[in-house]
């Protein structure tokens, strides 16, 4: 499939991605000791006692209150998280089969060995065995998702160079040639 236009003019590639957590320090401590992650920055709080800024940027409840921490994996990947406080918070995490449903994919060299590490972490929960695509356009693919401590989404997987897919276009999935830790 081909695209249609060029899209947003001038843009150059995903700055980052982003994830309210309910405890910032909870979840740069899990990132950046459990899975690697480099801590950039943190600001806040970030919010308008008086005004409609939050809403009007943001989308949230005017009087919201956020924390920001930001993360850099390897040389390419920076994560935001967010700790909200707001009066109108939901807090329940979507399910992957939810609107808004989302997971963070980590590509590592031996997903047995991940798997390994990851069920060694207090907290961590590994959803059932790894398992291997064997038809498709991502035949070869290896992956297995785990919950972090306070229940984010998240996946280790492995795709050998070489996949089906790439029969079909010249285009590729970026895949850092160092680990990042």
């Amino acid at each position: 499939m081909s695209r249609t236009n060029k899209g947003i003019p001038g843009a150059r590639s995903v700055h980052h991605l982003a994830y309210t957590v309910p405890n910032l320090d909870q979840a740069v401590d899990f990132f950046v000791k459990v899975l690697g992650a480099e801590l950039l920055y943190r600001i806040g709080p970030v919010e308008d006692q008086t005004g409609d800024w939050m809403t009007r940027h943001l989308n949230v409840h005017p009087r919201a209150s956020t924390h920001i921490a930001m993360l850099r994996f390897g040389p390419v990947s920076n994560l935001e998280l967010f700790e909200y406080t707001s009066p109108d918070q939901r807090r329940e995490l979507p399910r992957n089969s939810d609107w808004g449903g989302h997971h963070l994919a980590i590509g590592v060299d031996d997903v047995d060995a991940a798997v390994d590490y990851l069920r060694s972490v207090p907290g961590v929960k590994v959803l059932d065995e790894p398992q291997t695509i064997t038809e498709g356009p991502i035949a070869g693919d290896r992956w297995v998702y785990f919950l972090t401590p306070w229940g984010m989404q998240m996946e280790v997987l492995h795709m050998p160079r070489g996949m089906p897919y790439e029969e079909d276009t010249d285009a590729r999935l970026f895949e850092s040639s160092e680990p990042w830790a």
